[in-house]
């Protein structure tokens, strides 16, 4: 059974900026770090934003400033607020949950990933 459903990727100009959900289980929701990570072509996976049980937030620096985190209790669901954002920024972003309430990095299960694209 797919536990982390990811939506809102797509293709945006530089400066813009798009809203990223990843809908989890009630059982993955209330037990499990959070986090999006993102893979460009030919680099490796990158960690970009966790957020654990209680509600503590971690960025990367490359995002650090621009992405917001966050979630919504009632609805089960991750969300990245992406602004300001640069052709850097294109990848597959995916969404996990960690094995621990806390975020140490670890990683549990996967979300299918959606395309982020901007354009210069």
């Amino acid at each position: 059974q797919v536990q982390l459903v990811e939506s809102g990727g797509g293709s945006v100009q530089a400066g813009g900026s798009l809203r990223l959900s990843c809908a989890a289980s009630t059982y993955t929701y209330n037990r499990y770090c959070l986090g999006w990570f993102r893979q460009a072509p030919g680099k490796e996976r990158e960690r970009i934003a966790t957020i654990s049980t209680a509600g503590s937030t971690s960025y990367a620096d490359s995002v650090k400033g621009r992405f917001t985190i966050s979630k919504d209790n009632a609805k089960n669901t991750l969300y990245l607020q992406m602004n300001s954002l640069k052709p850097e920024d294109t990848a597959m972003y995916y969404c996990a949950s960690g094995r621990n309430s806390y975020c140490d990095g670890s990683v549990r299960e996967w979300g299918q990933g959606t395309q982020v694209t901007v354009s210069s």
